[in-house]
This record gives C-alpha cells, structure tokens and sequence, in this order.
C-alpha cells in the first residue's frame, strides 16, 4: 500500500481524507486505485490538466508509468494553468 497525500480541494471529494492509502506499483495503477475507491476523484484525475504529482520531493511530469513504492512519499498537486 501507497500512501498518497492530497491537497485541500480533492478532500471535499474523499469525505475529508487529507491521505489515502491504495494498493499501487506505477502512478497509472495508482490514479486507477484512486478513482476506484472514491469514484468523485476521477473528473479531476481524468482530466489531462487535472493534477500533477510529486514523487519523493521530485514533480514528474507524465508520470503514467513511474514506478512507485511503498516507501514513496506520494503528493497529488492542484496543477497550475495559465500562462
């Protein structure tokens, strides 16, 4: 299990839950295990300008495949738009 920690906007959509804990082995896996246990994430994690996410301190950007463990200290991010 991964622990993946959320900002304040996505815990209106996990019952209030700032972390959560999921069965995970790369961020895809990990964005599917979400939306599966709290299904009103998956418009924000859907959506290809939704959330980054940062990867023990390092933000990845397409991170679809990065391995994860369950060592890694997991953030999903508001993703910034504009320009």
């Amino acid at each position: 299990m991964v622990k993946v920690h959320l900002w304040a906007g996505l815990r209106a959509l996990t019952g209030g839950q700032d972390v959560i804990e999921v069965e995970a082995h790369n961020v895809l896996g990990l964005y599917r295990a979400l939306v599966a246990a709290h299904p009103a994430l998956g418009p924000v994690i859907n959506d290809g300008d939704g959330v980054s996410i940062s990867i023990d301190g390092v933000l990845i950007p397409d991170a679809g495949l990065e391995k994860i463990s369950e060592t890694s200290e997991i953030y999903l991010l508001q993703r910034n738009k504009g320009g």
